[in-house]
């Protein structure tokens, strides 16, 4: 049963990560190449683009806190 827990955390941590991953990986590199086109909105962009980011992550925060509650709880 202990060794079920372990398991279910990686699992949520791992796969929980995952889409922030290939989330903001892609934010960002469209992010770039519409600064590499327009270089006179960058500031805006890249504002956008660090909120964009941040929410993105909000996934992998709230999958970190779930695997930490199936291990200690």
């Amino acid at each position: 049963m202990e060794g079920m827990k372990y398991l279910a955390a990686g699992l949520c941590m791992g796969l929980g990560a995952l889409g922030p991953a290939l989330g903001e990986g892609n934010a960002v590199s469209k992010a770039l190449e519409s600064m590499a086109r327009q270089p006179e909105m960058a500031g805006v962009l890249r504002t956008n683009m660090i909120l964009g980011c941040a929410v993105t992550e909000t996934t992998g925060i709230y999958s970190l806190v779930i695997s930490l509650l199936i291990l200690f709880l």
